[in-house]
């Protein structure tokens, strides 16, 4: 018996790994995040699958779901949204299964970033304008952000950053990142990405938070900030330079 941590992917139902569609079929327990993975990719569940929404579960009762099917000989196929490695909560599960000597293993996913910079059209790293991504998200009610992780302190390199989970406080985003990106900053929100009902807003950090709030946007949206964004002269990648010696 193997509990499959899968990532699901970013919302559209075909953004899934081979691997983890074949163990969704193969798993007789589905544990699964109603409000946020795909509900098409439960039709690759196999019959009589016991399919377990664990949107409004605790981690104890989740374990307990685990546990069980650990005892009955069943595998597992737990899909997170998006890539289990990024805000996802599979720590705190995995920590639990250590301790109760459960087998388990991990498919990755396509992160949300990552399909809204496909949605955007862009790639984040660009010779010479911007050859780092920081991956954030800032504190809130579920848990502090750890010492020098604050956007201050993050953003003063100036490299392009992601935020997760930080759309509802939009103008805090606003105003803590002016300060080292300036308020004519390109920016990017990028709302349900890969789904049907995707909402893309383009500005700078001067009018970006008015657009968020005209929108209605308050959650499952990915904030990007850099001048990556907005590149279009830079030099060439040495990958394909006619002067790299093959």
């Amino acid at each position: 018996m193997t509990v499959h941590f899968i990532g699901a992917g970013p919302g559209a139902a075909d953004l899934i790994t081979v691997r983890g569609r074949d163990l969704i079929a193969s798993s007789p327990v589905c544990l699964y995040a109603g409000a946020l993975v795909p509900v098409e990719l439960l039709d690759h569940c196999p019959p009589g699958a016991r399919k377990i929404d664990t949107a409004n579960l605790t981690l104890d009762e989740i374990v307990a779901e685990l546990t069980a099917a650990n005892s009955a000989g069943h595998d597992v196929a737990r899909l997170h949204s998006g890539d289990p490695s990024v805000f996802s909560a599979m720590a705190e599960q995995l920590r639990r299964l250590d301790a109760l000597q459960i087998p388990y293993d991990v498919t990755p996913g396509v992160p949300a970033y990552a399909a809204a910079a496909a949605t955007l059209n862009r790639e984040l790293t660009v010779p010479e304008v911007g050859q780092t991504v920081v991956l954030t998200r800032i504190g809130g009610s579920a848990s502090a952000m750890p010492p020098g992780e604050d956007l201050a302190t993050l953003g003063a390199s100036r490299a392009t950053i992601v935020l997760h989970l930080a759309v509802q406080q939009i103008d805090r985003v606003v105003a803590e990142l002016v300060p080292n990106y300036g308020a004519d900053c390109p920016v990017a929100v990028v709302a349900r990405a890969s789904r049907d009902d995707e909402v893309v807003l383009r500005g700078t950090l001067a009018d970006i938070a008015v657009q968020v709030k005209s929108a209605g946007i308050r959650r499952t949206a990915v904030i990007i900030a850099g001048k990556v964004l907005s590149a279009t002269t830079f030099r060439d990648s040495h990958l394909y330079s006619s002067d790299r010696s093959r």
